[in-house]
């Protein structure tokens, strides 16, 4: 058996008895690099980066002096969240739905944070 025929069957196991979530996670990391973004687990603090992937939750923050809406993109490798500030909903801007967004890298509670992105949402699948 060549090398080439080895990986290719070794592939076929591995996603043979991947979780859903790991299945999941490789068509994210796919479609991701598939459009020229940057993985959110390479991502560092201070960055210019495009990361593109699906919103896992989105939660609108009422505070006193400045409410914010704050969603969550996964792209397979890690989360990035999004706060848009000052507010309450944004069309389109919802659990599931995929997108990419662009903005500088900073970190909060040691969690990967994009303030007021410039995005682009997919279309529904």
């Amino acid at each position: 058996m060549s090398t080439d025929e080895r990986t290719g069957l070794r592939r076929f196991f591995e996603r043979l008895t991947a979780s859903e979530e790991e299945l999941d996670a490789q068509e994210l990391q796919r479609d991701s690099a598939k459009c020229g973004a940057m993985p959110a687990g390479q991502c560092h603090r201070g960055e210019v980066v495009s990361v593109s992937g699906r919103l896992r939750t989105v939660a609108y923050t009422p505070r006193t002096n400045l409410p914010t809406l704050e969603a969550d993109l996964y792209d397979g490798s890690d989360v990035v969240t999004l706060v848009f500030l000052g507010r309450r909903s944004i069309a389109g801007i919802e659990p599931g739905r995929q997108l990419t967004a662009r903005g500088r890298i900073a970190l909060r509670d040691d969690r990967k944070v994009i303030y007021n992105p410039y995005y682009e949402l997919e279309a529904p699948r």
